[in-house]
């Protein structure tokens, strides 16, 4: 049974407890002297909905994590399984084929030896659908007669239903912070086991990165210098899109806020921010077709005979583009957020507009734009595809824009996507390159937090 049914099951229960919990409660208003009760209906009736619907949800989502290792489990334990190997591939795969055209989701399976596992699979794929129903109908009941036989003229419904929305909340802004913390702690684990087969010096100081996830053997720690790759990072996404980026978002956020008239604004600006909506595959078609073969004739016309249709100018050009909403949004609305008292005092003092401009609303607006400058760089440090399409994958460490280059960011897909083991040091240094690019990330928001904190402190 798919995992929508016990979901459509759980709510449908927890609606009829709904309904049942309020007309009782209007039933204690109406016997009540002058029809007070503690709660209102709808508290009484959100009461036993919660009791029904939430332990009948978690029950679904366990049920269905558990149900499919029992269902094999079941099927191994069938006579019709001696046919299966001990173990290995070979074995998994044709308990997938098995369970597939059990399943309906195939037609028939390719090794012959596994079609004598599709009717057991069927059997128990059937068994345990039942078993989840039946549970999970008995859970909803048991909560829902436990709740509703609690309800009385006196009971305390609303303190009860705000406190379980309370837990609700808590526990959703804590879903973050624990995503983070499994991050982190996955990074950690497995920049632990690299940095055990590579030396860290050799891999934040060397200059050559060339890893072989397919190489058996010993394992050469000087194929795994990451600086190159630091570099193609920095150079693309710090260095190119941010002059792209910083002066073109920068202005146009003045242009919006100071010059342009409200229906030249109503326009303008959902058009820049659209740009923050376009997929960054469309941005790397767009930079690979057209502003890499652009970037290497113009460069080639004025005698640069090195130049590369992959380069670094082109990616980062592009990328440059793609993030000047994260700094023109922050800037605008940092910017309209100024006192008008500071600018009228401006003027009256005899200052001219560009004067106000660069001596008052910028420095006053400074904690919002280099915040959203703070985001264009971590957005721009992350970004893949247009690396991908655009720059290449050759890891120079070159200053020439012109030359192809390689980021962090395509090198932990590199190393992530081809058929390496999880064991082999050669996959385990993209997680070693995403814990750098974590700390890089991190660190721009401390610094962005203490540029925003002295500014702010300094015109509150």
């Amino acid at each position: 049974m798919s995992p929508a049914v016990l979901l459509l099951l759980a709510f449908g229960l927890g609606l009829v407890g709904w309904l049942a919990a309020r007309s009782r409660a209007w039933a204690f208003r109406r016997a009540a002297p002058g029809g007070r009760i503690h709660s209102l209906p709808n508290f009484h009736a959100w009461y036993v909905a919660l009791w029904i619907a939430v332990p009948a949800l978690l029950f679904a989502f366990a049920w269905n994590a558990i149900s499919p290792g029992l269902i094999t489990q079941s099927v191994l334990a069938d006579p019709a399984a001696s046919v299966l190997p001990a173990f290995g591939f070979e074995r998994d795969s044709m308990l997938s084929e098995a369970r597939a055209v059990a399943t309906g989701s195939a037609a028939a399976v390719f090794n012959t030896e596994a079609q004598g596992l599709v009717e057991p699979f069927r059997a128990a794929i059937l068994r345990y659908e039942a078993i989840g129903l039946i549970v999970t109908v008995l859970i909803a009941f048991a909560g829902g007669a436990f709740s509703f036989l609690r309800l009385t003229p006196d009971f305390t419904a609303r303190t009860r239903v705000e406190r379980a929305v309370m837990n609700l909340l808590l526990f959703a802004s804590l879903v973050a912070i624990l995503t983070t913390l499994g991050i982190v702690a996955s990074l950690v684990f497995e920049t632990a086991r690299f940095f055990s087969m590579v030396s860290p010096i050799d891999f934040l100081f060397g200059t050559h990165w060339a890893p072989d996830p397919m190489s058996s053997g010993a394992v050469d720690g000087k194929q795994f210098g990451a600086i190159p790759l630091f570099w193609g990072t920095i150079y693309i996404g710090a260095i190119i899109a941010m002059i792209v980026a910083i002066p073109l978002g920068l202005m146009s956020a003045i242009y919006l806020t100071q010059y342009a008239s409200n229906g030249v604004r109503q326009v303008m600006k959902p058009l820049l921010e659209i740009l923050a909506g376009v997929p960054t595959v469309v941005y790397g078609y767009f930079a690979a077709l057209t502003v890499a073969p652009a970037v290497r004739d113009a460069a080639q016309a004025i005698g640069i005979a090195s130049a590369s249709t992959e380069s670094a100018v082109a990616a980062g050009l592009v990328m440059g583009v793609m993030i000047i909403p994260f700094v023109s949004s922050m800037a605008d609305d940092s910017i309209a957020a100024v006192p008008q008292a500071m600018r009228d005092g401006s003027l009256a003092m005899g200052a001219t507009k560009a004067e106000t401009i660069r001596k008052v609303l910028v420095p006053a607006a400074l904690p919002g734009i280099v915040a959203g400058v703070m985001l264009a760089i971590s957005r721009a440090i992350g970004e893949t595809m247009i690396v991908v399409m655009a720059a290449g994958a050759s890891a120079n460490l070159t200053a020439n824009p012109f030359q192809s280059m390689t980021t962090v960011t395509f090198q932990i897909v590199a190393m992530l996507t081809g058929e390496g083991s999880f064991d082999h040091p050669a996959t385990l240094s993209a997680f070693a390159l995403g814990m750098v690019l974590f700390l890089v990330t991190l660190t721009l928001n401390f610094i962005a937090l203490r540029v925003v904190k002295r500014y702010r402190e300094a015109y509150e």
